[in-house]
């Protein structure tokens, strides 16, 4: 299966980040499956136009935490969405099939402007972020798309331009399968929603004392207030945690036991954690002092995976030029 994902470079990657994406882009990489994975910089513009001054530098982090995560430039196919121009053209020509209905009731494009009310999003890059979208993954004619269960709406309307594309000019587009996450998204330390904003991140590329100075004083369920005061681990952030980095049945019970009858402290638990998230973070960790210890490395991947995502790009726009009656 052809496969495609991209992430938007709007700060440095965090665990949320790897346990909701990253890890799973692997998997299906070492599956067999042939994979693109992309740093969707335009796309960061969408929320973002005013606030480029990292843009670059968060880019290369991205790609960066691509290799240190164990994607293989060998397998995978990873590049960066500006360097192919091609995505545009095809976002444009979409944009004149594409209903303004279809766009305004993309559930996510009002939750993000209540989320984000303090920023100005009323550039029509916002309201045009579905069909660029769909754009970068139609381009390289993919299968399926790895997404968590709110973007999954944006695969189903990439569908719906697949379908009135065909109709329109003839088959060229698949339509492509959403792909979900088995693991839900991680909170943030405080036990909201895990973002910079909030400063309750875990940034993937900590060490362990620094991942160790935030777990430790996480957020736990409020009913704890004391080691004897029973708990319960469905409402504490850190069981979130347990299940992502795997805990086994024996330790599962300990825990469960432990928090629901007082036995053991927060802190006992999150020990425990640390102990787990240790063993698969260290790998990581250990990338990401290989990959900065050849300054042109993370460069020369990007360029070659432009170069192997263009060529893609362009054979799929030729068919569509084609199909459209376009003399250029």
């Amino acid at each position: 299966m052809r496969i495609l994902s991209g992430v938007r470079p709007t700060g440095k990657p965090h665990i949320g980040n790897y346990i909701g994406a990253l890890r799973n882009w692997k998997r299906l990489q070492d599956e067999g499956h042939e994979c693109f994975y992309f740093v969707a910089d335009w796309h960061a513009l969408t929320t973002s136009y005013d606030e480029t001054d990292e843009l670059k530098s968060y880019t290369r982090d991205v790609m960066r935490s691509f290799l240190a995560c164990g994607l293989d430039p060998e397998k995978s196919t990873l590049f960066v969405q500006s360097a192919v121009k091609e995505h545009s053209e095809l976002a444009l020509l979409f944009s004149m099939i594409v209903p303004l209905s279809w766009l305004e009731r993309v559930p996510t494009y009002k939750e993000m402007k209540q989320q984000l009310s303090e920023k100005d999003l009323s550039n029509a890059g916002f309201l045009l972020y579905p069909v660029l979208q769909a754009a970068d993954i139609l381009i390289y004619l993919a299968q399926g798309v790895p997404v968590g269960e709110d973007q999954v709406y944006h695969v189903e309307l990439t569908r719906e331009i697949a379908r009135r594309f065909n109709f329109l000019y003839g088959e060229v587009f698949p339509e492509p399968q959403s792909l979900l996450s088995v693991v839900p998204k991680l909170p943030g330390t405080d036990g909201r929603k895990m973002s910079k904003s909030y400063g309750n991140i875990v940034p993937l590329e900590n060490n362990y004392s620094e991942v160790e100075k935030k777990i430790l004083p996480m957020m736990t369920d409020p009913a704890r207030k004391r080691k004897t005061d029973p708990g319960d681990p469905q409402k504490c952030p850190v069981w979130s945690y347990h299940i992502a980095f795997g805990i086994d049945e024996q330790d599962s019970q300990w825990v469960i036991e432990g928090c629901t009858k007082a036995k053991i402290g927060c802190i006992d638990c999150k020990k425990l954690l640390l102990r787990n998230m240790r063993r698969e973070l260290e790998p990581i960790w250990e990338r990401y002092s290989k990959i900065d210890s050849d300054p042109h490395f993370v460069d020369d991947v990007i360029t070659k995976g432009n170069e192997k995502a263009r060529l893609i790009a362009q054979k799929t726009m030729q068919s569509v030029r084609d199909r459209m009656n376009l003399l250029f």
